[in-house]
């Protein structure tokens, strides 16, 4: 039996690591003060659903595999394994994009210039990418530190930062790159592609299930898991509200840039207040934060996936695991994926086209995995109502039902803008942008299922 090693503390701050990310709001900030309108409309019909249906499932079903033991109970073990692989490959696409912000948060230390050098960018990507690998191979304890000293140093003392020099800015009658007024507050609507940063903001709330793969390693998880979600949730929608609010108010919209926004946000703060000098300290302390991030990512869904693995559906290759109990097969195979995605980098017109062409694939896989997701949790309540669940959705079955279908049509919506290329960035060839979305989305989907297919006898022995 595993021993438990991962406290309510430790597992709030894999959460934030896991969600909570200056790399996220330059997005929101794109709406000017419209924004906050946005955030909350992302905090009430995604976050909240997403954070009370993984709660009731985790306390439901604690075992080691999180979203793959929750459909496979409810769906089957296809479907299982499909929302699994989309949590899993949906993290091998995504990581490029946070490896593309901590590069451009290091460049912007050195030498502001390198955030569009794309050749720096590659590099940066590779070398962090594996050196976290690395580190992860010394087991979770590890990655639960990694998690809650760079969430500390690296998010929220620096988003502190950006939230009291923001206040500053407002009471200190400094200029305003934004109206704040009720009628600003609610969003101008004249093209549909103005809703496709909208994907954005759902999916910088997206993540707050992963860390139930962890379950089995928890000090009560049916308490600590409802507990350690609660604070998170508290903890995100106010950083991000006020920290995406003060981006918006001191930066002009059209020079907000999605890779380094939250640093060059900090640079306008600390040169108008004659601190420019500190701005390499503060690079470090956000990729810091970032890395925290990457570091948790990396290794909770692949310890999803390794029980889909344990359980026959992937090669035994797939499923070595260490003596710290990492699964080191997985991480090596992810690491060689993530390798050939970086060359996007060196292919799209810019750095902004390229981060966001990963970024609308991810959420696009992600959402699809969420639509299971709760589904499932109303599957789940109709089957087994008799499984006890130390936290329930409030309302009961009917509670179920209409918070999995806010979380649901809230999917949907997204992931048919998804498809929109958005109209503020050069995405080069329209149609290539499209083809590669809807390949890459046919490509990653079908692959479980090819996977299942030549499943062999053997996989199910373990070795």
């Amino acid at each position: 039996m595993t021993r438990p090693s991962i406290s309510v503390f430790v597992l709030t701050m894999m959460n934030l690591a896991t969600i909570l990310s200056i790399r996220n709001w330059p997005f929101a900030a794109e709406f000017g003060f419209s924004s906050l309108f946005f955030i909350l409309l992302a905090v009430l019909t995604f976050f909240i659903p997403s954070a009370l249906v993984s709660a009731e499932l985790a306390t439901g079903w604690p075992q080691q595999g999180g979203i793959f033991v929750w459909v496979k109970e409810a769906l089957g073990n296809k479907m299982g394994f499909l929302a699994v692989w989309l949590l899993w490959v949906e993290n091998v696409v995504w990581y490029p994009t946070i490896l593309s912000f901590i590069a451009g948060t290091i460049a912007y230390g050195i030498d502001p210039k390198l955030t569009d050098n794309a050749i720096f960018t590659f590099f940066t990507i590779l070398f962090v990418f594996w050196g976290v690998t690395l580190l992860n191979f010394k087991g979770i304890r590890l990655s639960g530190f990694i998690s809650t000293v760079g969430v500390i140093f690296g998010t929220l003392v620096p988003g502190s930062l950006i939230v009291i020099l923001g206040l500053s800015w407002l009471f200190g009658g400094r200029p305003m790159e934004i109206e704040m007024s009720w009628d600003a507050f609610f969003p101008t609507v004249t093209h549909p592609y103005q809703l496709v940063f909208l994907a954005g903001v759902i999916l910088s709330f997206a993540g707050i299930e992963m860390n139930a793969v962890h379950a089995n390693v928890v000090e009560n998880p049916q308490r600590s898991y409802p507990l350690a979600i609660l604070v998170s949730v508290l903890l995100i929608v106010f950083f991000t509200s006020f920290g995406t609010l003060s981006i918006a108010m001191v930066i002009p919209q059209k020079e907000i840039n999605l890779v380094a926004g939250g640093v060059a946000a900090i640079d306008y703060f600390l040169t108008a207040y004659g601190l420019k000098g500190y701005i390499p300290l503060i690079s470090v302390l956000i990729s810091f934060g970032a890395l925290a991030g990457l570091s948790t990512w990396i290794a909770g869904p692949s310890r999803g996936l390794l029980t889909a693995a344990q359980t026959g559906d992937l090669p035994p290759i797939l499923r070595t695991m260490n003596k710290q109990g990492m699964p080191v097969g997985m991480l090596i195979f992810q690491g060689i994926i993530v390798t050939v995605l970086a060359l996007v980098f060196l292919i799209m017109p810019n750095i902004n086209s390229s981060f966001w062409m990963m970024t609308a694939m991810v959420s696009q896989l992600y959402l699809l995995m969420y639509l299971l997701l709760f589904i499932s949790a109303i599957v789940l309540k109709i089957k087994k109502p008799e499984v006890p669940r130390a936290f329930t959705v409030p309302g009961g079955t009917i509670g179920m039902w209409i918070v999995s279908s806010i979380g649901i049509i809230s999917s949907l919506f997204c992931i048919v803008f998804g498809f929109f290329p958005p109209s503020q960035l050069d995405v080069g060839d329209v149609l290539q942008y499209e083809l590669i979305q809807v390949v890459g989305i046919i490509v990653f989907c079908v692959t479980p299922f090819i996977i299942l297919w030549f499943k062999k006898p053997s996989w199910n022995t373990l070795k």
